[in-house]
């Protein structure tokens, strides 16, 4: 494959809002000895790219100063000491930044080959919510068939990934959105939504549960919300935090934890090694392929634009009107 001189890439100059995006052209990277580089046919947006572009969300030593963690396309070249793919290999792949863009360096172990019958666009929907919702729901917090489940944001990329993982294995779903719109479309996957305008997820959940709570629950939401969900956990139940949309701190009465015998956690993806991410790439491929090419799990996609268009793609995701993914068309 005959790789061209430069690329065009979406550039933050300075950090702002989503104006601050510029498109710009400037030299390929180089694959690292273990790093495939992938010509980019489609990325994902996501809300960690926002903070990024607001200068809230530093990328980590070594990264690509790029926006992007997601990306579909095909391989173009590979370190020498790479290995599982070739140049013309169709793969989804969790990037450590630079997926704004028409190539991207990645490590081979973050890489995985598209499910049997998807295209680019359905490929770049699945590595940041995949990883994210398998290594935090089923690997941290150990989400098992029996077990009730309340995920926060049910209409994200997460929150809908979330949602479909957990009923493909038989668990029991609750999942708050802010709009009967969205709760219609999250009870289409068999979950039972709640309208945090209209009525307090912790009531329902008690209701619904006979003031047992659920077993596990999955959170982006933070501050307020962080007291309720201890409340509303079972005895053993453990709360998982993805994300603080409203803030990461919160005055907390740690009693229930004691008394329920309750675990917090949580994690982000980016600050974890290679090693790691080639593990959870290694479980998504054995445990998770198999759902979405029988079509049991689907992603969602909301809107696609132009790479050109990045900034389009940030104001829709920060006025969160978008029900799943949102994504750039980056080449044919």
């Amino acid at each position: 494959m005959t790789l061209p001189d430069t690329m065009r890439y979406i550039d933050l100059p300075t950090p702002g809002g989503p104006e601050a995006m510029t498109l710009a052209n400037g030299p390929l990277p180089v694959p690292k000895d273990d790093e495939v580089l992938i010509r980019v046919m489609a990325a994902g947006v996501n809300r960690p790219d926002v903070m990024q572009r607001k200068g809230l969300y530093p990328p980590p030593p070594g990264a690509s100063p790029i926006l992007g963690l997601e990306v579909a396309g095909e391989v173009a070249a590979l370190g020498p000491m790479a290995s599982g793919f070739y140049p013309g290999h169709k793969v989804a792949a969790l990037c450590n930044g630079g997926g704004y863009a028409e190539y991207v360096a990645v490590p081979c172990g973050q890489c995985v080959h598209w499910p049997s019958g998807y295209d680019a666009l359905k490929a770049a929907a699945l590595p940041e919510n995949f990883f994210t919702v398998w290594a935090n729901l089923f690997d941290m917090a150990g989400l098992r068939p029996e077990d009730s489940l309340l995920v926060h944001g049910g209409t994200s990329g997460i929150g809908l990934t979330a949602i479909q993982l957990a009923r493909a294995q038989g668990s029991a779903v609750f999942a708050t959105a802010g709009s009967d719109e969205k709760c219609a479309f999250i009870e289409r996957y068999g979950a039972s939504a709640i309208n945090y305008h209209k009525r307090d997820f912790q009531q329902v959940v008690a209701e619904a549960t006979g003031k047992r709570g659920v077993d596990v629950i999955l959170d982006m939401v933070g501050g307020p919300y962080i007291q309720k969900n201890i409340k509303s956990l079972a005895p053993r139940g453990r709360l998982v935090q993805v994300a603080f949309q409203q803030g990461a701190k919160a005055e907390l009465d740690l009693l229930p934890v004691m008394l329920k015998r309750l675990t917090i956690t949580g994690s982000t993806l980016r600050p974890r090694t290679s090693a790691e991410k080639a593990a959870i790439a290694e479980a998504l491929k054995h445990k998770i392929w198999p759902l979405l090419e029988t079509g049991r799990v689907d992603p969602v996609i909301d809107r696609v634009f132009p790479l050109e268009e990045a900034a389009k793609a940030h104001a829709l995701m920060e006025a969160s009107t978008h029900i799943g993914k949102i994504l750039l068309r980056v080449s044919g």
